[in-house]
């Protein structure tokens, strides 16, 4: 169901051919920034991954992924949510060192992502993975990322005014980052839900790191969910920009510092889920086999969003829309990909 929303008045600050012109030098100049900052190699992903491999990431657990089979291997496939996992099983193969990492392009297909300006069925984003040493995993260390990936995206939003002088009347993006917990935000805003509390927090800080997501609050839900297998609940969370154009926080990127084997066993058992102990995956990163690392995806047409001051995710990527959206775009001068 869709649930769009257009800003009175709205009008694109760049027009159909500028904007695809912009959305391809975005992309080129993020990645060449981000992987400097983060010294990261690109590398080629896949689409699809083996169902019983353990590698897709499962989400809140609920997400059908789309599933097909392959007569010429007997089994079946999963076409990706995300790379959470895959991305560190490929740092081992590939023999990766502490302080280096990998980045890809990553292409899913979530079929029950709800529509609205922000969501849509195809989901693209940089993933991206580093290996970290064991005196790495800490908050500080966390926090030293978070601002590498803002500052990447501020320089980015920068050069992209400087070719593009239109988008010079929009309002910037705040380069400072403020750090808060979800229990602390919780804290702060216990009536309202936590969609709620994202937006009154990041309209007034402009930039915010919500770091603690995936476990139970003192309310006893979680802020969002998070799947047990990747992210250490305690030392993830993710970069929100206020968006003026929308009126609400933007989730930008997913990120933190992964689960190690200890992590993993706790959060499995708190999940649920120790039936997933027995998968590839998952045996050889409590077996210990796997790095240690840090990881993300970045939203590419979120970003492009952003930076491009643009209403509808659909302005920036190709997708299928149902006729609610199309009709309201139209009347509103909002043109979709």
């Amino acid at each position: 169901m869709s649930q769009i929303k257009i800003p009175q008045g709205y009008a694109p600050c760049l027009g159909l051919y500028d904007t695809q012109k912009a959305i391809g030098l975005l992309k080129r100049l993020f990645e060449d920034t981000l992987s400097g900052a983060l010294h990261l190699r690109r590398v080629s992903a896949p689409l699809f991954v083996e169902g019983r491999s353990g590698l897709n990431d499962d989400l809140n657990g609920v997400e059908r992924a789309v599933s097909f089979d392959v007569p010429a291997t007997g089994r079946d496939a999963q076409v990706v949510h995300s790379l959470a996992k895959w991305k560190r099983m490929a740092l081992h193969r590939y023999g990766f060192h502490p302080g280096n990492g990998l980045y890809t392009d990553m292409n899913a297909i979530r079929r029950d992502e709800d529509l609205d300006n922000l969501h849509s069925v195809y989901v693209d984003q940089w993933d991206w993975e580093k290996v970290i040493a064991p005196e790495d995993r800490t908050e500080e260390f966390l926090h030293a990322t978070v601002r590498d990936i803002v500052k990447a995206i501020c320089d980015t939003e920068n050069t992209m005014r400087a070719m593009y002088p239109q988008l010079e009347t929009c309002p910037r993006l705040t380069a400072k980052v403020t750090f808060i917990t979800a229990q602390e935000l919780e804290d702060q805003y216990p009536e309202l839900t936590a969609k709620e509390r994202e937006n009154v927090f990041v309209r007034e800080h402009g930039t915010v790191f919500l770091q603690g997501i995936g476990g139970a609050l003192k309310s006893g839900k979680p802020h969002d969910g998070r799947a047990p297998d990747y992210d250490d609940w305690t030392m993830n969370g993710d970069i929100l920009f206020w968006d003026e154009l929308l009126g609400c926080a933007l989730e930008a990127s997913s990120m933190g510092i992964r689960v190690d084997p200890a992590a993993m066993d706790r959060q499995l058992t708190l999940a649920g889920c120790d039936a997933r102990r027995e998968l590839p995956f998952h045996k050889a990163l409590l077996a210990g086999e796997l790095p240690l690392t840090i990881g993300g995806g970045i939203g590419q047409s979120r970003l492009c969003m952003l930076l491009l001051h643009k209403a509808h995710i659909g302005e920036v990527q190709a997708g299928i829309w149902d006729q609610e959206t199309m009709d309201a775009c139209a009347q509103a001068g909002v043109p979709l990909l």
